[in-house]
């Protein structure tokens, strides 16, 4: 397999570094050499479902003389950087609300091109058998991203757990919590970290991902679950000068092959959908 680590600090170069890094990527993409056997197409992914699909997707690639090289992640704030600073030509990994506040708020020259997977969010206890059994007070961890965050809080409200101001969506935050009759305290970590507190806290929304990571199953061991018809489709990444470049369409095409239909849900089985 393809795959190279990257550092977080070869990210956080300083700006005189990053804005040679941002020219080169606009110039150098339009060489028509990306995805040659010498110039590999650079894609980010997450640790888990991403990588296993997007491997599936380089196999594929490579039978048609496409090259990718897969570049793993263990976060989900250094692929946009990386992709920003010209170190990625995309990534997979994100969902749509996730990329807007991105851009919004580190002011990234990205943009979507394609649907990828649909990774349903879950709420997983080690304590609990079902959610009506929290107790009073009883802790609840979610992701501290302003999308997922609310994404998850939006689910345990529909869960049944608390009230929310009417209207709530994924920009919810804690201060939209209007009823909470068990006085259920939110605790908000980094979202790789939140299945490692689960023996810390009462429950834990998570997302598919990095519960598959875990060794959790989301549709046996879950105990709330958004439905398969999520809006959070995940996506392609590109930056914005590449989005009509061949390679973008040439990836695009490979990665909605039924092949990789096929692998998705034989792979995970109701766990990660295809969104395509």
């Amino acid at each position: 397999m393809q795959r190279r680590p990257l550092l977080a600090a070869g990210l956080l170069a300083g700006g005189a570094l990053l804005r040679p890094a941002i020219l080169r990527a606009q110039t150098g993409n339009q060489a028509g050499e990306i995805g040659s056997a010498a110039r590999p197409l650079k894609i980010g992914v997450t640790a888990g479902p991403h990588a296993q699909v997007t491997e599936k997707v380089r196999e594929l690639a490579a039978q048609d003389g496409f090259a990718l090289r897969i570049v793993e992640f263990t976060d989900f704030i250094q692929p946009n950087a990386a992709l920003a600073a010209g170190d990625l030509d995309c990534n997979s990994y994100q969902h749509q609300p996730f990329l807007d506040q991105q851009v919004r708020d580190q002011r990234l020259p990205l943009v979507a091109v394609a649907r990828t997977l649909i990774f349903p969010m879950g709420v997983y206890s080690r304590k609990l058998r079902a959610l009506s059994d929290l107790p009073q007070g009883g802790r609840i961890a979610i992701p501290n991203d302003p999308s997922n965050g609310g994404r998850a809080l939006v689910l345990l409200a529909q869960a049944g757990l608390f009230r929310l101001t009417p209207g709530a969506d994924f920009r919810a935050t804690v201060a939209d919590i209007v009823e909470n009759p068990k006085r259920l305290r939110i605790v908000e970590l980094e979202a790789a970290q939140v299945p490692r507190a689960l023996d810390d806290v009462d429950a834990a929304a998570i997302n598919t991902d990095y519960a598959i990571i875990a060794g959790l199953n989301p549709v046996r061991d879950s105990l709330a679950r958004e439905s398969g018809e999520s809006p959070y489709a995940n996506l392609i990444v590109v930056r914005q000068p590449d989005r009509d470049a061949p390679w973008v369409k040439r990836l695009v095409d490979t990665y909605h092959r039924d092949e990789i239909r096929d692998f998705v849900r034989d792979t995970f089985h109701g766990n990660v959908v295809a969104a395509f």
